[in-house]
């Protein structure tokens, strides 16, 4: 098992990631600092003095048609992408108690010093997705906006490519004996060692095989994880496995 589409998108758009957004009938697209409240509303926090700022012209009155666009970065060389997500609203200014709320949400997510300026050198726009896209290496998926909203971003996904490099710089050998042993795979021979190349909340993503003809695997973890402290504990028999047979010896 997997993360869902609707999960994906929800991890894309959170925040972590640079975004592009589209207005309709305007020129761009422009770049914009964003983040997500917990409902999946999409927050931009967009200097006052800026071309984009100029575009959704929050003196008219009128929300304004926006297209959030963020490709997922691979967090390591060989790692595959979980794709592109499309997310689309109406756009509005936030002001007063609404704006305050829109700062703290923001923060959570990015704890930037700019939001003290929210109001004087920065206004915050909102928007919530009436339309969701997952697009793949060969396809589009659309998600349907209220399984967009119930859906909750990755919580590994932020710290993914930290994880990666230290399951390779201090427990390679570890790492690749354990999952030779969960694939079936022979010890050494032609094979390149098998590596993690992308942890989620649901299990790990393995690129093993020879040079040239690399394959890839999901190995599920029992549970989804809820953060990096219970990953640790899940993953602990696979770094340190004599000294689970030494507990489980006494």
């Amino acid at each position: 098992m997997g993360p869902s589409p609707a999960e994906i998108v929800r991890t894309l758009v959170a925040g972590r990631l640079p975004g592009l957004v589209h207005l309709a009938h305007r020129p761009g697209p422009y770049h914009v600092r964003h983040a997500t409240d917990p409902e999946g509303r999409v927050l931009m926090l967009v200097p006052v003095v800026s071309d984009l700022a100029a575009e959704l012209d929050p003196g008219a009155g009128d929300d304004v048609a926006v297209v959030l666009d963020v490709l997922d970065l691979p967090p390591a060389p060989g790692a595959p992408s979980l794709g592109r997500a499309w997310i689309s609203g109406w756009a509005a200014p936030l002001r007063g108690a609404d704006a305050r709320r829109g700062a703290a949400d923001f923060a959570a997510v990015d704890p930037t010093g700019d939001l003290l300026d929210v109001g004087t050198r920065f206004r915050l726009h909102r928007f919530e997705v009436v339309e969701a896209r997952l697009e793949g290496a060969d396809s589009v998926r659309r998600v349907d906006p209220a399984e967009y909203a119930a859906a909750e971003p990755d919580p590994l996904h932020a710290i993914e490519p930290e994880l990666l490099a230290d399951l390779t710089d201090h427990h390679a050998d570890q790492v690749a004996g354990y999952l030779r042993r969960r694939l079936g795979l022979a010890d050494g021979g032609t094979d390149t060692a098998p590596r993690v190349v992308r942890i989620d909340r649901y299990g790990l993503v393995v690129s093993y095989g020879r040079p040239g003809a690399r394959r890839r695997a999901r190995l599920a973890f029992p549970h989804p994880v809820a953060d990096h402290a219970e990953l640790a504990r899940l993953l602990h028999p696979m770094l340190c496995p004599h000294a689970g047979a030494g507990e489980r010896s006494r």
